[in-house]
């Protein structure tokens, strides 16, 4: 018996995505400055304006207005023709500080008012909630097979964008991975691909096809899963000239599974972009995925998925579930204890093991916050290998 599993990707250039970038890039450019800046940056943009709002408390200045054109020009809207303009658009600021009522809870964990001296017990969460990791072996870097397709063939569409002054292509775009899997949820062929990408209206779509196809789909996907009964939609509608902006409201957040696993593995529901290392939305998330990896690397399981919660003000999680679906090598009960003493996921922990208080964060804004070995990411190590392994 097989079954199908479908994951999407966007470009940089999608509205929700350009919301993301323009968080995480006021967000490196604040850390840059002042490593302890407490961040929550939400972006809203739409056909000629940028809403930049938010609680920021932090020790320096930043030029709001110069990031956001700077982060829009990087991604290719310089001309109001493309439907975006990053020197004309109008950047409107709403800015507060954190609320103190979060920030007690931060700046103190319960634990520390308690008498923990332990450095790591020093802050709390700074919200309640669940965060999931989740790690398989169906790819090299760890994650599922339809969401690592879907971010290549996006980040391809961006790169040939790029490269080619002359491209027909224009910054906003998607893309669909449909993958098929056996009885014993192995990958074995590559379903069903989309692709839909703004082009130049000048541009007619029997011309732009064969280009996609050429430059895109056959130069990233893998021959042995992708052939020529694969079925390829390109642009389905016929026609897509009004994109970015103009075409669609963008915001930070809208597209945590396209962040995260595509949709195979389970999402507490917080976004990460624009939100500082403090918010577990965030940090905690990166952890249970450093977590999972390491499980599935060192051979204790094909595929794990591991929740952590919290509570707001508290450092230690209240909770930790390693679930390997079947497919552990040891006993789950055991393996979420050993979980326990290998890793330390309390948030001031997490933000020093992973050195987060320093501008890496607009690098994963799009195209996926896993995986991505090209960045040398620290929730990507896989230093936990042998001590997980020892355990056993």
């Amino acid at each position: 018996m097989t079954r199908l599993f479908t994951s999407e990707s966007v470009t940089e250039g999608h509205p929700d995505k350009m919301a993301d970038a323009i968080s995480d890039s006021i967000l490196d450019a604040l850390l840059l400055e002042d490593p302890m800046s407490r961040v929550a940056c939400e972006t809203l943009i739409t056909t000629g304006l940028v809403l930049v709002s938010g609680e920021i408390t932090t020790n320096c200045y930043v030029d709001i207005p110069k990031v956001v054109r700077d982060t829009v020009r990087a991604i290719g809207y310089t001309r109001a023709k493309f439907g975006f303009d990053c020197d004309t658009c109008a950047v409107v600021t709403a800015i507060d500080d954190q609320s103190g009522d979060i920030a007690m809870g931060v700046n103190a964990a319960l634990e520390k008012k308690s008498g923990d001296q332990d450095a790591f017990s020093a802050i709390g969460a700074g919200d309640q909630g669940m965060m999931f990791g989740f790690a398989c072996d169906e790819t090299d870097d760890y994650m599922p097979l339809p969401i690592h397709l879907a971010h290549r063939l996006t980040k391809k569409l961006a790169e040939v964008r790029k490269a080619d002054f002359l491209s027909p292509l224009l910054p906003d775009g998607k893309s669909q991975v449909t993958v098929v899997y056996d009885d014993q949820g192995r990958p074995v062929h590559i379903d069903t691909v989309v692709i839909s990408s703004q082009h130049r209206a000048d541009v007619d779509l029997k011309d732009l096809r064969p280009y996609i196809v050429d430059k895109v789909i056959q130069s990233t996907l893998p021959p042995g899963l992708f052939d020529e009964s694969t079925r390829i939609l390109i642009n389905p509608t016929g026609r897509f000239v009004i994109g970015g902006p103009h075409g669609d409201t963008g915001l930070t957040g809208r597209k945590i599974i396209v962040d995260t696993y595509g949709g195979m593995a389970r999402h507490g529901g917080g976004a990460f972009s624009g939100k500082d290392p403090t918010k577990v939305d965030r940090s905690a998330s990166y952890m249970a995925r450093y977590m999972a990896k390491n499980i599935v690397a060192a051979g204790l399981a094909r595929r794990c998925e591991v929740q952590l919660a919290y509570a707001i003000g508290v450092a230690e999680p209240v909770s930790l579930l390693v679930d390997c679906f079947g497919t552990a090598q040891v006993d789950e009960s055991k393996l979420t204890a050993v979980c326990r003493e290998v890793f330390d996921a309390r948030p001031a922990a997490i933000i020093a093991n992973f050195d987060l208080r320093r501008p890496i964060y607009r690098q994963v804004s799009a195209y996926g916050h896993f995986g991505r070995p090209e960045l040398d990411l620290p929730w990507e190590k896989l230093d936990k290998v042998e001590e997980l392994r020892k355990a056993f």
